[in-house]
């Protein structure tokens, strides 16, 4: 790529997550965890369903023993309880357009209708080889160019910018750099995790799949504790 040419690499950061009020729920049942946030919101809720407070069993004493006894037997409604909320930065519109087949996803993305995409990033595709470079950055100055011109040409025309750039975006290709805010509760991330941390999956989204599993296991080690280190499928 060129210096006119901005690429951008994919970023998530964790912004917003469930809390926990122990002291309240201590008060209320006697009952204590050793975890915080959402994992102990959802072995607070599993609890509730057998009143089973008292922790009988040592296999299930702790938090991730408990969860791990949930997610086998796949009652996953307890995690839906916590959610976690992204920043998401330096991926495609193609990318999001595969999130978005997600139903549970609640986002909040970038408008190209109000934000000049003129000087927009592009997002390169994982398998783009050095050779490849030259084509995606013709593909990028050229239609970021029309763009240009279009927007130009429809506000000098009389048309409001708003409508300008919206008529103009249907130039730009799919590796334009988007950017938003996407929440979802913890079983539908571990839906997501589970059809694109997979070998089959989209090859950029199966890297954003990665990134969000190593935040969310900071996050909630214990609910996403079944989930492996490679991406699903890979022994087939």
């Amino acid at each position: 790529m060129t210096d006119s040419t901005r690429t951008a690499s994919p970023a998530v950061h964790l912004i917003g997550w469930t809390a926990f009020n122990a002291d309240l729920m201590e008060k209320l049942t006697g009952w204590t965890t050793d975890a915080d946030g959402g994992q102990a919101l959802a072995e607070a809720a599993g609890r509730l369903c057998f009143k089973s407070w008292r922790k009988p069993r040592p296999e299930t004493a702790t938090n991730a023993g408990y969860l791990a006894n949930i997610l086998r037997q796949r009652h996953e409604s307890v995690v839906e309880h916590a959610t976690a909320t992204f920043f998401v930065t330096g991926v495609s519109r193609s990318l999001l357009t595969e999130l978005t087949r997600h139903r549970h996803l609640s986002l909040s993305v970038v408008s190209q209708r109000y934000v000049d995409e003129s000087d927009a990033a592009m997002v390169l595709p994982p398998a783009a080889t050095a050779e490849a470079q030259g084509i995606y950055e013709w593909a990028a100055e050229a239609s970021k160019g029309w763009y240009r011109e279009l927007v130009d040409g429809f506000t000098e025309a009389g048309m409001p910018r708003k409508q300008a750039r919206e008529a103009a975006r249907a130039v730009l290709p799919n590796m334009t750099e988007t950017q938003f805010v996407v929440t979802a509760n913890l079983r539908c991330w571990r839906d997501v995790l589970r059809r694109r941390w997979h070998v089959a999956a989209d090859a950029e989204i199966r890297r954003f799949a990665g990134m969000m599993l190593d935040e969310l296991r900071v996050l909630a080690p214990n609910v996403f504790q079944d989930f492996p280190a490679e991406p699903f499928g890979g022994d087939a």
